[in-house]
């Protein structure tokens, strides 16, 4: 990477030896860009580009789900993925306090606290996947086994309308 500043995502993996490649994209400062636009910005099947969604239980506890960027996360399935009866996705104005990250910019890896974290069994069939770099303009591209371990995650089928066609 240029001169840039490595984010609280590239600190972690490298502290956990873990490789991932860091890719940049264009973007207005500040401002979320959806992920099926950054995947076709970077040239990338958007099926090999994850988004990370936070969500809260109803006892309060917070969960985190990464799934591809063209999916919807179904609650259901979340829910029960992390044992609960119900999530519900965290207000956006609540996610740089959870985190530590912002909207566009919320990465499965380096967040201020370790969350149950769950990716959608869809990574499992890509060799590599990108996650957010940790801040809007940046994606870390690793093998979804790394990513998966480097956080603790389970895997689990998350989206709506997911389909077992590898």
């Amino acid at each position: 990477m240029s001169k840039e500043a490595k984010t609280n995502a590239m600190r972690f993996l490298e502290k956990q030896n873990i490789a991932y490649t860091a890719h940049q994209y264009p973007h207005e400062e500040g401002v979320a860009v959806d992920g099926v636009t950054v995947a076709r910005t970077m040239g990338e099947n958007p099926a090999a580009v994850f988004k990370t969604l936070v969500t809260q239980g109803a006892g309060r506890d917070y969960f985190v789900f990464v799934i591809p960027v063209a999916e919807e996360l179904d609650l259901k399935a979340a829910a029960r993925a992390v044992g609960q009866k119900s999530v519900a996705m965290l207000p956006v104005a609540e996610l740089l306090k959870v985190t530590g990250y912002v909207r566009g910019g919320c990465s499965p890896v380096g967040m201020k606290k370790q969350y149950v974290t769950v990716f959608d069994q869809s990574a499992l069939t890509q060799q590599r996947i990108y996650v957010s770099g940790g801040r809007i303009g940046t994606q870390i591209c690793a093998a979804p086994q790394d990513l998966i371990g480097a956080v603790r995650a389970k895997v689990a089928p998350l989206t709506t309308c997911y389909k077992n066609n590898g």
